[in-house]
C-alpha cells in the first residue's frame, strides 16, 4: 500500500508519498516540483510511479500557490515568477536537511524533477547544489537569464506594464545569473540529467533547452545514457505519460 501524507516540513506545505512498509526506513529521495500555476496535488500520478518504485517522494507547494496562495491573479503571479522560483531553489536544502536528520533520506540517492517552472527550478538547484545526484526536466529551461528576458519581451509585445525600472530589471538579472546553469554548465558535474520537451511548446519554448543540450552532451563523452534529451514531435506545455514514465524509470537506473 502505498500512503499519502499531508504535512508541513518547518513552514512549506507538502505531500509525502512512500509504500507504508517503508514509511520509515532510510531511502532515496525524489523532490518533485509542481508548474506554475498548478498545484502540489496535481502531479500525484508521478509521485504514485516513483513511490512503487521504492522512492520516498515529497512534492512541496511553491510560494503563492495552492495551500499558499495570497489571492493574486495569474498576470500578478507571473510578475512574481522568478521570486517564487527561487524561494523554491532555497526551500529544496530546508526540505532536504529535515528529512535526512530524521534519518528518513539517504543523502547520497536524492533526485530532484518537476514540470514547466518545477522543471526550471530543478535546473537552477543544480547550480546551486551538489548534493543532488540526478534531475529531471520535464519542459524546463536552464537558461535564467535568456529567458527572463523572452518573458519581458513578451509582456512587452502584449503591452503588459511591468512596473519595473531599467535598474530594477538589471538586478533581477544579475541575480539570475547565480542560477543559470547555461552560464556555469561545469555545475553539472557529469551528473545524470534528463531532459523530456514537447516541440510546439509555446510556454517555456523547446529551442533553448535543446540547444543547452547540444552545447554540453560533449561533456559526458564516454558516459553513454547519463546526458540524455527526449523530443515529443507534437506536444505542446503538457507531459505526456510517457514522459512521466521515462522520469520514473531514470531515477530508478541513475538513483
Amino acid at each position: 500500500m502505498i500512503l499519502v501524507e499531508k504535512k508541513r516540513i518547518k513552514d512549506i506545505p507538502v505531500l509525502h508519498i512512500v509504500k507504508q512498509k517503508q514509511f520509515s526506513d532510510r531511502m532515496p529521495l525524489i523532490i518533485f516540483l509542481h508548474g506554475f500555476t498548478s498545484t502540489k496535488e496535481r502531479n500525484m500520478h508521478a509521485a504514485y510511479l516513483f513511490a512503487e518504485k521504492g522512492f520516498r517522494v515529497v512534492m512541496p507547494e511553491a510560494k503563492y500557490h495552492g495551500e499558499r496562495a495570497a489571492g493574486f491573479s495569474e498576470m500578478e503571479l507571473g510578475f512574481r515568477f522568478w521570486e517564487i522560483v527561487l524561494t523554491s531553489i532555497e526551500e529544496l536544502s530546508i526540505i532536504k536537511d529535515n528529512l535526512t536528520e530524521a534519518g528518513l533520506v539517504d543523502p547520497s540517492k536524492i533526485g530532484i524533477a518537476g514540470t514547466s517552472m518545477g522543471a526550471i527550478t530543478t535546473l537552477g538547484a543544480l547550480a546551486k547544489y551538489d548534493w543532488i545526484k540526478t534531475a529531471v526536466s520535464l519542459m524546463g529551461n536552464p537558461s535564467y537569464e535568456q529567458f527572463a528576458l523572452w518573458q519581458l519581451n513578451e509582456m512587452e509585445k502584449r503591452n503588459v506594464k511591468l512596473g519595473l525600472s531599467k535598474d530594477e530589471i538589471s538586478a533581477l538579472l544579475n541575480q539570475l545569473k547565480q542560477y543559470d546553469l547555461s552560464l556555469q554548465p561545469e555545475k553539472l558535474n557529469s551528473r545524470p540529467v534528463l531532459f523530456w520537451h514537447g516541440k510546439q511548446d509555446k510556454v517555456v519554448p523547446y529551442h533553448s533547452a535543446y540547444h543547452f543540450y547540444e552545447q554540453n552532451r560533449k561533456s559526458y563523452k564516454g558516459t553513454e545514457g547519463v546526458f540524455e534529451f527526449i523530443t515529443d514531435e507534437k506536444a505542446g506545455h503538457a507531459v505526456s505519460n510517457a514522459g512521466v514514465v521515462a522520469a520514473a524509470n531514470w531515477f530508478e537506473k541513475h538513483i
